[in-house]
């Protein structure tokens, strides 16, 4: 038989585990939902300008979106947490823009963009390739413009892995600061 003491502390060990489990719920949806719509929108524009425009807003949003959750990290209870929260939303869906305008363009251009037709599976094993830096094999970019497609993508990469070792890092790093320098719930004055 347990204790008072021993029962309280499991109703209180349940709703913290929910709670922690939560973080990770809302980005398995927002992952979720950005891949079904990768494969489910119809993808049929030409790659013009308006699509360029769409992509430089996209990536620009995703900066917004870190800047956001950089500060959301900060005032967090759980830093590490929401950190990896944050990485698991934008990250996907940073892939899965680059991925629709490789897809876009390949679709404009056919076989003279890439060394093969792509599918939106091989727009995506093409931009998590470039993405992890593990080299090319079996699609390569064949156009002029799709190798400054590519050499784009190189670049925000470079920035994105600069942003998260430097903003996040150092969000987590102040939010767990804060976190120490706030005093406990039974600490506080009431």
């Amino acid at each position: 038989m347990s204790t008072p003491q021993e029962s309280d502390r499991g109703r209180r060990v349940r709703p913290h585990r929910v709670r922690l489990l939560l973080p990770l719920l809302r980005s398995l949806a927002a992952v979720t939902a950005s891949t079904l719509a990768y494969y489910l929108l119809p993808l049929d524009r030409d790659l013009d300008q308006h699509t360029a425009t769409v992509l430089g807003m996209g990536l620009l949003g995703i900066g917004a979106l870190l800047a956001v959750q950089a500060v959301s990290i900060i005032g967090s209870s759980h830093p590490r947490l929401r950190a990896i929260e944050a990485l698991t939303t934008a990250v996907p869906l940073f892939l899965l823009l680059f991925s629709a305008t490789y897809f876009l363009y390949a679709q404009e251009q056919g076989a003279h963009s890439f060394s093969e037709p792509l599918s939106r599976n091989d727009a995506l094993y093409f931009t998590v390739t470039v993405f992890a830096t593990v080299g090319f094999g079996d699609i390569v970019p064949v156009s002029q413009t799709a190798r400054v497609l590519t050499t784009c993508q190189m670049v925000a990469d470079l920035i994105l892995v600069g942003m998260i070792a430097k903003i996040m890092v150092g969000a987590v790093r102040l939010g767990l600061e804060r976190r120490q320098s706030s005093p406990a719930p039974e600490e506080r004055a009431p």
